[in-house]
């Protein structure tokens, strides 16, 4: 594809994203490459990076064109921010203004005033002191007073981090092989891997990469997963023979990580209440060798979890959340979330964990997770949990997983941010229940 058609295609990626709001953006992305399979690998990635620089930038180029420009917020096009972000990464206006040709696979000329609007940003710079904090660091300005009591003096960093690029993160499958047996197979593959800090299980590679192409890939020996998700499942610390839930497996990805742990032997249980997320699991289970994991889909008015009260050694809870320490990979999100969310969320969160604190074994582990940087998900969750059931504490030291590096050790709950860690935002608490009943 020629770099104008790449444009177009950007453009029509981000009318389909509008189109779709209530969708995640990467869903839309995977419907729109799937209906153009004439789209090549380097000309996705083009067309990708272009429409998520401009979901990244969503708030500060609608600030210049809004406040600067006066363009009322219907008359922004993807065209037009598309633009004015080619514009912010430094192309000329004359290159600009040649890639809008109108011809075959170009998008139409640009107005006189498209034109006059990317004048006016020259010599302008993207982030400008005269924003207000959440405009400039990009997320809601319902949010602030959150982030504030959370952060404190490292808002700005924190926020800053989120903004940024994922990198791209593997889990060797060490029912397949090692990590050493991986890196040497993705060199010989073309790619360039490096061992992750803390996950002793991670690789990581930097940008966006066809590693799904891979033959280590189709063969089960890695799956995709960020590093802070590996260190959710090396908390759990789970052992071969052991029985556990995984109340909100989705489509397995921890599931995944946990058996590895448990070297197949024992069972795991994966619930969820999307079929379809739990159908997807089926493909990566067989394809990394699994083969102690069996589904349940939970349905309203489901006895399943009563009668099975008791039962696990360890019950991990990944609870539907904001998602806000995702907000590097799914920047569209950052557009989505609302305050009363976030409200109904905290709700569907403290029933859960009651519900799931009633299926651990007395001596047994109950594991709290989310992808959120909120304490209102997290700790503040756990501090309220911890007042309703006397029979739980925090995980003694003598109990915390070897699989987590030390500094993660130093206590029973910890936060990963892309600042503090490089990895993506999560929070994960591990609690056990007396063995008294």
């Amino acid at each position: 594809m020629t770099p104008a058609a790449r444009l177009s295609g950007a453009i029509d990626l981000l009318c389909a994203i509008q189109n779709a709001p209530h969708r995640p953006a990467d869903a839309v992305a995977n419907n729109f490459f799937r209906e153009r399979r004439y789209i090549g690998g380097g000309d996705r990635r083009a067309i990708s990076t272009l429409a998520w620089d401009v979901l990244r930038a969503w708030r500060r180029l609608h600030w210049h064109l809004r406040a600067e420009l006066r363009y009322r917020h219907e008359d922004i096009s993807p065209r037009l921010l598309c633009a004015a972000m080619l514009h912010f990464v430094g192309q000329p206006l004359s290159s600009i203004q040649a890639l809008f040709s109108g011809e075959r696979y170009a998008p139409a000329p640009l107005s006189e005033r498209e034109y006059a609007m990317l004048a006016a940003l020259e010599g302008q710079s993207i982030t400008d002191e005269k924003q207000a904090l959440p405009v400039r660091l990009e997320y809601p300005d319902w949010l602030h007073p959150y982030l504030e009591r959370d952060f404190g003096e490292r808002l700005e960093e924190e926020m800053r981090a989120l903004m940024g690029a994922p990198t791209l993160d593997l889990r060797v499958n060490l029912l397949k092989g090692t990590r050493e047996e991986a890196l040497r197979r993705l060199k010989r593959e073309g790619f360039d891997g490096q061992p992750t800090p803390l996950s002793p299980w991670g690789i990581r590679l930097e940008g966006r990469q066809p590693v799904t192409a891979a033959a280590l890939f189709r063969d089960g020996l890695v799956e995709i997963q960020d590093e802070g998700s590996q260190l959710i499942a090396a908390a759990v610390d789970a052992r071969p023979g052991e029985r556990l839930l995984d109340y909100c497996a989705g489509a397995a990805g921890k599931t995944l990580a946990i058996a590895m742990t448990m070297e197949n032997k024992g069972q795991i249980v994966a619930c969820d209440v999307s079929s379809i997320r739990l159908e997807g699991a089926v493909k990566r289970l067989r394809r990394a060798g699994v083969h102690n994991v069996t589904r349940h889909l939970l349905k309203e008015g489901d006895k399943w979890a009563k009668r099975r009260e008791g039962q696990f050694e360890t019950v991990l809870v990944d609870a539907p959340c904001s998602g806000t320490g995702t907000w590097r990979r799914n920047p569209d999100a950052r557009l989505r979330l609302s305050e009363t969310d976030v409200q109904e969320l905290c709700v569907k969160q403290a029933a859960i964990l009651d519900i799931a604190a009633r299926l651990v074994r007395p001596g047994g582990k109950l594991v709290y997770a989310t992808c959120s940087l909120l304490g209102v998900e997290n700790t503040q969750q756990i501090e309220a949990f911890l007042k309703r059931r006397a029979d739980y504490q925090r995980l003694p030291s003598a109990r915390r997983s070897l699989f987590l590096p030390e500094s993660l050790r130093q206590d029973s709950a910890f936060a990963l941010t892309p600042y503090s860690y490089g990895t993506d935002g999560f929070f994960v608490a591990v609690m056990e229940r007396s063995a008294q009943n």
